[in-house]
């Protein structure tokens, strides 16, 4: 089965939001409808989708601050994992973030979670020895 990559909209919010709930990703205080559709306003092009037959199969925030650029909620069904998908995401994401003049990302993860250390050493990605200290307002 096929599927490609486009920028998100509006409209996929509930849909993204039911996508991480099935990739289990780590929930936070942004996952609503509300933050989603803030995102897309001041960066509409921020949030790549993957989609198969009009279903969102994976996502990626693509942030860019004019500094440095930043991976957030890499997500990928686990019926479509191992395809290709997070790959492409992340590929289509350092393109994006290339043209706007960006020339260093992080990718944010959960550190506990293995296969998600796994993935991003396989795209490229290296630890970084500092800390990074979050706090939900």
């Amino acid at each position: 089965m096929t599927w490609s990559i486009r920028a998100g909209r509006p409209a996929d919010a509930e849909a993204l939001l039911g996508l991480w709930r099935r990739a289990e990703a780590e929930e936070t205080v942004s996952d609503d409808l509300e933050s989603v559709r803030a995102l897309l306003a001041r960066d509409p092009s921020s949030l790549l989708l993957a989609e198969a037959e009009g279903a969102v199969i994976g996502s990626l925030i693509a942030g860019w601050d004019g500094w440095r650029g930043q991976l957030y909620r890499l997500a990928v069904d686990p019926r479509w994992r191992r395809q290709g998908v997070a790959t492409a995401l992340v590929r289509t994401a350092e393109e994006r973030l290339r043209r706007l003049g960006c020339r260093r990302v992080a990718a944010i993860t959960v550190t506990a979670h293995d296969p998600a250390q796994d993935f991003w050493r396989s795209a490229g990605y290296e630890a970084a020895p500092h800390t990074r200290y979050v706090r939900s307002l």
